[in-house]
């Protein structure tokens, strides 16, 4: 038995016997060009992940070569939450699975949503022997329609414009998998109002509102999503990019974050991060750069702005 799993696997594996596979890669960061192999990507991702601090927890090469021994494995177990971390994940095994010979091996979901009692911080390792096999229990094989979709999502997350995954957005709502994966997304783009992303807005509000120690401000961040999804490691990537740069608009010192004055100005709307800093970010396929990027969120509007010789809205 093959479980794919998008947290710590500690817990699985004391539980459970067959080999355990983590995915690994916080997808929602960095470049994710279209029309890759698995391996391939692996090879892009890489070293993005070694520069941005975020690969500590294992080697994607490694992930690479478990996932290729699928055919030893009769059973293919996932084991993803319902965040935005998990979920991009998801359906990049799932897109991996679609094209791969399944004849041998039943592939199956555990529903690893919400659950009574338990903190909406990364419930997998919250959870007892007892909760993990009854969860087992109620898993449901993924069904190829499922895997169509979700190979759908993940080709408009990594198309270079996000035209498609606008679409999408209207759709995922009721959606099995990546439920909402196309609206999170939408919301990274930098907003028409003031240049930030929905995680950066969150870091700014947070410490504005008087969230000090980086502990806290972490935390504080965190509450303002509907459904947790940054590591530490991606948390202090967005306060690097918040810190160093030509007008820094959040100031960390001793363990201590401070907005700064530009850092006020943008978030009550009066400057726009972009203007002052400049953008070079990626999200999935489509690349964010220069001075005045092509693509905005209308936050108030709920719409993708794409700017330039006459401006339109998704």
């Amino acid at each position: 038995m093959l479980h794919i799993i998008g947290g710590d696997p500690a817990a699985i594996q004391s539980v459970f016997p067959g080999e355990t596979v983590r995915w690994l890669d916080p997808l929602h960061e960095g470049p994710v060009p279209a029309g890759l192999a698995l391996e391939a990507l692996t090879a892009v991702r890489t070293p993005f992940l070694a520069a941005a601090g975020l690969q500590r927890n294992g080697d994607l090469t490694a992930r690479d070569a478990a996932l290729a021994r699928y055919r030893e494995h009769q059973a293919i177990v996932l084991w993803f939450e319902r965040d935005l971390h998990d979920q991009l994940q998801l359906i990049q095994a799932l897109d991996w699975l679609l094209t791969r010979d399944r004849s041998a091996a039943e592939v199956s979901a555990v529903p690893l949503d919400q659950l009574p009692g338990v903190a909406r911080r990364k419930v997998l390792g919250q959870l007892s022997p007892e909760q993990l096999e009854a969860l087992y229990l109620q898993r449901k094989p993924v069904p190829l329609a499922d895997l169509r979709y979700a190979a759908e999502v993940w080709q408009a997350f990594a198309a270079p414009s996000p035209v498609h995954l606008v679409s999408l957005a209207s759709r995922s709502a009721d959606a099995a998998v990546a439920k909402g994966v196309p609206l999170r997304l939408l919301e990274q783009y930098p907003a028409v109002s003031n240049g930030l992303s929905r995680t950066e807005r969150h870091i700014l509000e947070a410490a504005a509102s008087g969230a000090g120690r980086v502990e806290e401000l972490f935390l504080a961040a965190q509450d303002r999503e509907e459904r947790v999804f940054l590591s530490e490691a991606a948390f202090r990537y967005h306060l690097e990019r918040l810190e160093d740069v030509l007008t820094p608009l959040l100031l960390v010192e001793n363990g201590l974050a401070a907005v700064t004055v530009a850092g006020m100005h943008v978030l009550q709307g009066k400057l726009d991060a972009i203007a002052l800093n400049g953008i070079d970010r990626w999200i999935g396929g489509v690349h964010l750069c220069g001075s005045e990027p092509v693509w905005r969120w209308d936050e108030t509007n709920r719409k993708l702005v794409e700017r330039g010789s006459g401006a339109r809205r998704h």
